[in-house]
């Protein structure tokens, strides 16, 4: 089996030709996913699902390469919500119609979703309803839907804490966001915590996964250190709401 650590690299190495550059982290795609040349014809796949059309809540990390995504979401008026980097400060909400049309491609950059959206915990966020649909970016994903990212967790964390507080379920739509480039042929073991999308959208083709397997639940306290758990705000919640030492 490959080693994922090994294909991030070969990934990012040609990533460099379609990456769009970040304005504090250039190219360095350890620190960042990044959008990419095409990622509007990719988020057009993703904007064509039944998912999309009858989403009334989704979940959109802060990628890069989902800006897009989280424009078109502004523009036709659908709550979501954005973990903020690294999930330092939390999530943040972004309810409908508070953007005015005119900044909806301001408002979808991570700075923008700084001034529009809200703050939100977790014990608010079980009160405002299901998630529809999650999508994300990836350094990464198999053919058959693994996907990994800059090797932080952090969306296998998210998934966890929604499964976790019933946000969603085995059923729950997941696509990912890529370029070409990143879609690999290998074939990965997926950890206890690996997350497989169904959807695959990149700017040639939208690829519909048949999971085999069943998703993880809940979150794996055991793997996670004290000091994790601490200067993670919504881990933290959640160890308050489940009694975690």
């Amino acid at each position: 089996m490959a080693q994922p650590r090994v294909i991030r690299q070969r990934i990012w190495d040609s990533l460099k030709a379609v990456a769009r550059p970040d304005t504090r982290f250039h190219l360095s795609f350890s620190e960042f996913i990044p959008d990419f040349e095409g990622v509007e014809q990719a988020t057009d796949r993703i904007a064509a699902l039944p998912a999309f059309a009858d989403s009334k809540l989704a979940f959109v990390t802060p990628d890069n390469s989902m800006t897009e995504l989280r424009r078109r979401l502004i523009v036709e008026g659908k709550a979501f919500v954005m973990s903020t980097y690294n999930m330092q400060r939390g999530f943040l909400y972004m309810a409908p119609g508070i953007v005015p049309p005119d900044a909806a491609p301001f408002a979808a950059w991570l700075d923008g979703m700084e001034h529009f959206a809200r703050p939100i915990n977790l014990e608010e966020l079980t009160t405002i309803g299901r998630f529809d649909l999650l999508a994300t970016g990836a350094s990464a994903v198999t053919k058959d839907g693994i996907r990994f990212g800059k090797g932080h967790t952090f969306f296998d964390l998210e998934w966890g804490m929604f499964t976790d507080l019933g946000l969603v379920d085995e059923k729950t739509p997941v696509a990912a966001i890529v370029h070409d480039v990143q879609v690999v042929d290998e074939q990965l073991s997926p950890s206890e915590t690996d997350i497989q999308v169904d959807f695959i959208a990149t700017p040639s083709r939208l690829a519909t996964v048949e999971r085999q397997s069943r998703r993880p639940r809940g979150i794996k306290w055991e793997r996670l250190t004290r000091d994790e758990i601490v200067d993670t705000p919504p881990l933290k919640e959640l160890a308050r709401m489940r009694g975690v030492a």
